[in-house]
């Protein structure tokens, strides 16, 4: 095995994750504007490019299948929509009146360890309630929809079906008082998780597949197989779905031509058609 897969198997998780949140508290700690946060998004989106081509777990998904222009659209609009959440915050904490139990003295890194645990909680279970309500479903399924799994499409999603999730995963946040920079770290480390989450690197964590919801356990929820996909919906960790009893690891994750919408190979692959087909009647 040459030396860089082998590194890069082993390493790429734990580094992209604890370098890329490290630079980003780091720049917030000396006062770097807020939009210094996409720059090393962009950056991180590289580096996740450069492991999959090292270290595939897959090599067939590194190849567009006519779907990078649909990604690029669904990134842009969904990481648009996020940047616009975090300036509207301090209007929305305004208006709302909170608990002020923030623990605004402690360190930085601290305090995005706080939000990142309490959003996790909000989302999973948004996740959750998304494969069991049929309209919330409808709306999941676009990202349910993928054909190939790498970083770049973990930001792909329906965007009331993102609202909905921010909305679940932020709103006790709000209450709890958090200030606007530790929002933009907080939807800083939801990219990167993302981007971790469907990565096509063959990453190996050993036990730290049963708390970390990255590639390895998260490959089980694309499963096409409704009843075999429905399971490992944490964002973050994996703590809720053992409480749920929906956690799953193991060796037969999914490969080329087993992800996608349960029943619907037919699915659209356009953007516009896309945010469309929730409202479809019969669907």
């Amino acid at each position: 095995m040459p030396l860089a897969r082998f590194l890069v198997r082993l390493g790429y998780a734990p580094v992209f994750f604890a370098g890329f949140l490290g630079a980003a508290v780091t720049l917030a700690e000396w006062g770097a504007p807020p939009w210094s946060l996409p720059v090393l998004l962009g950056l991180a989106l590289a580096v996740s490019f450069t492991a999959e081509r090292l270290a595939p777990y897959e090599p067939v998904w590194n190849r567009p299948n006519g779907d990078a222009g649909r990604d690029l659209v669904h990134a842009a609009v969904n990481e648009g929509s996020i940047v616009l959440s975090v300036l509207a915050l301090p209007l929305v904490s305004g208006l709302i009146p909170g608990l002020d139990v923030w623990p605004s003295g402690w360190p930085l890194w601290g305090q995005l360890a706080v939000a990142i645990l309490v959003a996790d909680f909000g989302i999973t279970l948004a996740h959750y309630a998304s494969h069991r309500i049929p309209a919330l479903w409808r709306l999941h399924a676009v990202h349910h929809s993928v054909e190939r799994m790498y970083g770049f499409n973990g930001l792909l999603k329906h965007p009331l079906h993102q609202a909905i999730e921010l909305t679940a995963g932020v709103a006790p946040l709000v209450l709890l008082g958090m200030p606007s920079d530790v929002a933009w770290l907080l939807a800083f480390a939801v990219a990167i998780q993302l981007v971790l989450q469907h990565s096509n690197v063959d990453m190996k964590i050993g036990p730290l597949i049963y708390i970390w919801a990255v590639a390895p356990a998260h490959r089980h929820h694309h499963l096409a197989s409704q009843t075999e996909g429905d399971v490992n919906f944490g964002l973050f960790t994996s703590l809720w779905d053992h409480l749920l009893g929906t956690f799953r690891s193991g060796a037969d994750t999914p490969r080329t031509g087993q992800i996608g919408v349960s029943g619907r190979p037919d699915y659209p692959r356009g953007y516009l058609r896309q945010l469309a087909e929730p409202f479809r009647r019969g669907v």
